[in-house]
């Protein structure tokens, strides 16, 4: 069950980082500030994803070692 949330949340890091790629284009032209935040949280986002993805990974090799 635990394994089932992690990979819940790693592909939900992924999804804001699309939803805030979607932002930064509709934004570029109006806004620009609020666009280039946006872009940090899309980049923050993928990070986190590839954070979340590794440390569920290595859980997982953990408790199949035990």
């Amino acid at each position: 069950m635990g394994n089932k949330i992690y990979r819940i949340f790693e592909y939900a890091y992924i999804a804001m980082a699309i939803f805030s790629v979607y932002l930064v284009v509709t934004n570029w032209e109006t806004n620009r500030g609020r666009a280039y935040i946006f872009a940090f949280f899309a980049v923050v986002a993928v990070f986190m994803f590839f954070f979340k993805r590794r440390f569920r990974k290595n859980m997982e090799k953990r408790n199949q070692d035990q």
